[in-house]
């Protein structure tokens, strides 16, 4: 990262409104909606905001997978490594990861929770699958990750109340259910509506990120 781009980041995080914004997708994604009510900005003085942080390559929008109308913000972490804090350290406890099947992004992630931390955690789905995705199977095998076992199972399932809730689908988010745990969102697009290979390691891939980063929050 050259001089001049350290600057535009500095620049962009140089007002309090924008630093709320960054702090409220420091662990995840929000729509343009949520980041309004809580900036506490009108909605055009909250779309300039964004505009700056995303012209400065901050945030990115990604069109939901559910509804097709939502645009879900994510903050671009990296970005920040060298110019901004990184979150309070954090007492996530036993946490819950959902999808809508339960057969491939939840899956991933309550496993690599495990893994990355030795602390407790499962998945489950909202309209669980008979079975987990047998590519999603392949792919996790790849990264040393068995999910040969793996079976997808409903929310109901789970009998321990979770510390925190981390929906990874957008269609799960936005089922209309609610968590009585603290929840966090990551907008993962779905590897099974794309079908491909690709699309799992990809799904894989930040959900990796996104854990790694929870993680060492956990840790500091």
């Amino acid at each position: 990262m050259d001089l001049s781009d350290r600057v535009n980041i500095h620049a962009a995080l140089g007002d309090a409104v924008r630093l709320r914004i960054v702090d409220e997708l420091l662990l995840g994604d929000r729509t343009f909606r949520e980041l309004v009510d809580s900036s506490g900005v009108l909605g055009n003085l909250a779309a300039h905001h964004l505009k700056v942080l995303e012209d400065a390559g901050l945030i990115t929008r990604r069109q939901s997978d559910g509804d097709h109308r939502r645009r879900y913000i994510s903050l671009q972490y990296e970005r920040l490594e060298a110019a901004a804090p990184a979150p309070g350290r954090l007492d996530v406890g036993f946490v819950v990861f959902i999808c809508t099947h339960n057969s491939a992004r939840s899956q991933f992630a309550a496993e690599l929770w495990r893994t990355t931390t030795g602390g407790p955690a499962d998945s489950a789905g909202t309209e669980p699958a008979s079975r987990v995705h047998p590519l999603a199977v392949e792919v996790a095998g790849e990264f040393g990750v068995d999910l040969r076992d793996a079976t997808p199972k409903a929310l109901t399932e789970i009998s321990r109340t979770p510390n925190l809730v981390i929906s990874v689908c957008d269609r799960a988010r936005e089922s209309g259910r609610g968590w009585s745990s603290p929840s966090v969102h990551w907008s993962i697009p779905d590897p099974v509506s794309d079908g491909g290979i690709e699309a799992f390691r990809a799904a894989f891939g930040e959900i990796t990120e996104r854990v790694g980063r929870l993680a060492h929050a956990q840790q500091h």
